[in-house]
């Protein structure tokens, strides 16, 4: 890895831990509002990144496009309406993911001129801008991934909460779930085709903000 790769790198982490925690937050949040209180009792309602951040989930974002963080406990017997509430929690991460991208994008359109009028140096910037652009892009793509209906992603307890299933069904989809999407991800790395349309998305976002770039 030569240093350009390096600081490109650089310029990922806080786009990375910001958007990780603050999904994982939010998964906690939705949670105790919902009336379970184990992720409070376990220390996951805090922006702390370290209560948050998996080691190896975080190396696998950073180098490999995706990854993971802790996941958020919670038992659904403490909540009013089991299967309603488990998928507003589930989408309380990638809702998060997606306001964060879009404040990002926000940030570079009408902030970033501000900066330059103030006579702040070129270069320092720049930097801002260049991080807070794959922030941007880092938690759009978060929301795009964990949306996907494949288990253990949020987006399939989003979609079985719609479903009546039987448990022995529900393990089924899940078991099989989450072996397609491995191989999703594999074939994306072994092809270089985006089958996930992350890229499709971060673009059409991208091309809302700034029109025609």
């Amino acid at each position: 890895m030569n240093n350009f790769d390096l600081v490109s790198k650089l310029y990922l982490i806080p786009g990375i831990v910001l958007g990780l925690t603050l999904h994982e937050y939010c998964h906690a949040l939705a949670a105790f509002k919902l009336g379970d209180e184990t992720a409070k009792t376990e220390g996951r309602l805090t922006f702390n990144p370290l209560k948050h951040i998996d080691p190896l989930g975080f190396i696998f974002i950073l180098f490999a496009g995706f990854g993971w963080a802790k996941p958020v406990s919670f038992h659904p017997e403490n909540l009013s309406h089991p299967r309603r509430d488990k998928a507003l929690i589930a989408a309380a991460g990638p809702l998060s993911n997606l306001a964060l991208g879009l404040a990002s994008m926000m940030f570079i359109k009408f902030a970033t001129p501000l900066l330059y009028k103030m006579n702040i140096p070129f270069n320092i910037v720049y930097v801002i801008s260049y991080v807070i652009l794959d922030m941007a892009l880092i938690n759009l793509g978060l929301f795009v991934f964990n949306i996907l209906p494949l288990p253990p992603l949020d987006g399939s307890h989003i979609f079985l909460a719609g479903l009546n299933l039987k448990p022995e069904t529900e393990n089924k989809i899940y078991r099989y779930g989450t072996i397609i999407l491995f191989a999703i991800i594999i074939l994306e790395n072994v092809l270089g085709y985006d089958i996930i349309p992350i890229g499709k998305f971060t673009g059409w976002v991208f091309n809302l903000f700034f029109p025609g770039e």
